[in-house]
């Protein structure tokens, strides 16, 4: 749609948007009513595309389930106001800008970079300007604090403290929050971005570090003591291209909520500003001159700000080009690995139900130290902290298709029981169809071995199965340490000796793996995972399921899937959860369309062939409806018994196939891995 120009005369009432009515947009609808009064603007539509089809009005305007839709219908605007789920925040305000409306748009701005670049071009076409809701950058103390108008001298430190505390009902009160994608498209949610993105917008704006090249690079310690994909305790460190550092460390797991507070340590005196109350409590001298004081600045709205630039062209306080040093935060996070689970050990429990809320041991005296050196929790020691970051051992490539990495494990938490497994997984058009560190169960690890109970050490992860009582968090995790990869001639694939240690480090087993990788045809690669597991004492393989869990007999070989849609799961002889769950045949199929994140979404099948675990008995273990998830168990309601120097071998064959396969694919594709098998 071309863009036009402007509405309202000069002088005229703003005639305005606002798209999202509940939540933070109650917020925004009444300053739009306090301005309305005053005759500043005029609200003639407003959207939410949640609410639309059960009222027809809201904030005594039409309500619209799209932006398309009220524009068409109310005709040109002057200006819309954001006030949407993250991952909306582009293409609104994409339409908004074409539509020649100014926006005022929530925090954070956008998703990506390259939506932000995307925005700013648009900008420069239509004429027309983007104003980012950092409410705290209106406070007057922000340009005292960065052109030293405190005296505090040159600047040495900078650094923002975020200590709040959220219940689970805060999780829970959204489809796209603690997401960091959803339906294939970038949310980036979390304590760094969303929650507390006001420390580190305002830590960075005092020290004026504002666009994208203000930013030489960034530190990213990134943890969850929640269910959630994203992060909610962390620390950033951001070196600005002046060389300076600002750290700020956050947290949603405090044992009660503080002001969060940005500290700017000078030559001659330090500064503590509370943001959100635009009080500044300074400390200059030092000795008999030492002078310590508190003030409290105003503050200038940012839709007034907006506006008047609209009239006399007031410059604004925070344009769209002037986010760019915090988008290059949120780039660092999204693209971090997912964040490292706080373990169970450290974390306490207040409340119930959606009352329910985490405690993290001592993360208040963390968050002051981080900030107090500029160090991450990782540098400091922290107890919870885990220091360390897979490493890719091996990486499939099939018809210059990489489409495998072999991963050591050591981003893996101890209580996680640490191991060597295969993620990403893809197809050959890059559909990632593993996943790893899941919310819902952080031992989960793209596609490996894993076992709950061997010789009574969980090397699965996780919480132990009690008969009678559940699962329970015990101190008997052990791990899983591979040797060096030795890549096979033809460069298809890879052979390791693994070590299965108890949680004393002892060996309960060795194995010799081998990995291997080929095409099958246009669509569809073939991944070989075979295992010979060698006893050092005797050793019994257990399970919940060995203890007395109905349907629980999980362990061996496991593929935990990521996100999925409309998914069947289905062998040659049953379809569905409950019927294959369970059975005993020589192969399985889940077909899918797949949502691991940004680029890596669609359609694909896979399927799992073993003639050895069919052979023996063994049963398919599924999970569709809880989580997405398929392995084939060596200890259904037994456990299995390996005698010392005796070995048990197991060969796996799948294949990953582009697209949705009907059965009879399915099968054909079944019956060449198990011919060749």
């Amino acid at each position: 749609m071309p863009f036009v120009k402007a509405f309202s005369e000069a002088g005229a009432a703003a005639r305005l948007v606002l798209v999202g009515v509940r939540g933070f947009g109650e917020v925004h609808a009444e300053r739009i009513a306090r301005l309305a009064a005053a005759g500043e603007v005029e609200l003639v539509a407003a959207v939410d595309p949640a609410v639309a089809g059960t009222s027809p009005t809201a904030h005594g305007v039409d309500l619209h389930a799209d932006l398309d839709e009220a524009l068409a219908a109310v005709g040109p605007v002057d200006v819309v106001v954001v006030a949407a789920p993250i991952g909306a925040h582009f293409p609104l305000t994409r339409t908004a800008l074409l539509a020649g409306a100014d926006v005022y748009l929530e925090k954070p701005p956008v998703t990506s970079l390259a939506e932000l670049t995307a925005l700013l071009d648009l900008e420069r076409q239509t004429g027309r300007v983007v104003q980012v809701g950092f409410q705290s950058l209106g406070s007057h103390a922000v340009p005292r604090l960065r052109d030293d108008g405190y005296g505090l001298g040159p600047v040495v430190r900078v650094g923002a403290v975020g200590a709040w505390s959220r219940t689970v009902g805060y999780w829970n009160r959204s489809s796209w929050s603690g997401r960091r994608s959803l339906d294939g498209r970038a949310v980036v949610d979390g304590v760094v971005t969303n929650a507390l993105a006001h420390a580190v917008a305002t830590a960075l704006a005092v020290v004026g570090c504002r666009t994208v090249d203000d930013v030489a690079s960034v530190d990213v310690d990134l943890y969850r003591a929640n269910k959630i994909d994203s992060d909610d305790t962390s620390v950033v460190r951001v070196r600005t291209a002046r060389g300076l550092d600002v750290t700020c460390a956050l947290t949603l797991c405090a044992p009660e909520q503080r002001e969060p507070l940005v500290h700017v340590e000078g030559e001659r005196g330090r500064a503590a500003f509370s943001y959100t109350t635009d009080r500044v409590d300074l400390q200059t001298g030092a000795g008999s001159d030492e002078t310590v004081r508190s003030e409290t600045t105003g503050r200038t709205d940012l839709l007034e700000n907006l506006l008047a630039h609209r009239r006399d062209g007031a410059p604004l306080l925070v344009p769209l080009a002037s986010t760019g040093a915090f988008m290059r935060v949120l780039a660092a996070v999204a693209d971090a690995d997912e964040p490292v689970h706080v373990d169970g050990g450290s974390v306490t429990w207040e409340g119930e139900g959606d009352d329910r809320r985490p405690v993290v041991d001592d993360v208040e005296a963390w968050l002051e130290r981080a900030v107090a050196t500029g160090r991450t929790f990782t540098e400091l020691g922290v107890p919870w902290a885990h220091a360390g970051r897979d490493t890719v051992l091996a990486r499939a490539v099939v018809d210059e298709h990489e489409v495998a990495d072999y991963l050591d494990g050591a981003g893996t938490i101890p209580s996680s029981s640490p191991r060597p497994y295969l993620h990403p997984v893809r197809t050959r058009r890059g559909v990632t169809v593993t996943a790893r560190h899941p919310a819902d169960h952080d031992w989960h690890c793209g596609i490996g071995l894993a076992v709950p109970d061997v010789n009574g050490t969980s090397l699965w992860g996780g919480g132990t199965y009690v008969h009678g009582t559940g699962f329970v968090l015990l101190d008997d995790h052990g791990r899983i340490d591979g040797g060096p990869v030795e890549t096979e001639r033809d460069g298809g694939g890879f052979r390791q000796r693994l070590a299965w240690r108890a949680h004393d480090g002892s060996v309960l087993l060795h194995e010799e793996r081998t990995v291997r990788w080929s095409g099958l045809d246009p669509r569809t690669w073939r991944l070989t995972f075979a295992s010979v597991l060698r006893a050092e004492p005797d050793v019994l393989l257990g399970s919940p399921g060995s203890k007395g869990r109905v349907g629980g007999g999980y362990g061996g070989f496991f593929w935990r899937l990521p996100a999925c849609r409309d998914a069947e799961v289905f062998t040659a002889d049953a379809h569905g959860e409950d019927d294959v769950h369970g059975s005993v045949t020589p192969w399985v199929a889940w077909s899918s369309d797949f949502s691991a994140g940004p680029g890596e979404t669609g359609p694909a099948t896979v399927v799992v062939a073993s003639a050895q675990a069919a052979a023996a008995g063994e049963p398919w273990f599924v999970r569709l409806r809880d989580y997405p998830g398929l392995g084939s168990a060596l200890a259904w309601t037994e456990p299995l018994r390996i005698p010392a120097g005796q070995s048990l071998a197991r060969r796996y064959d799948l294949a990953i196939a582009d697209g949705r396969l009907t059965p009879v694919e399915a099968t054909a594709l079944a019956d060449v891995l198990l011919a060749e098998g």
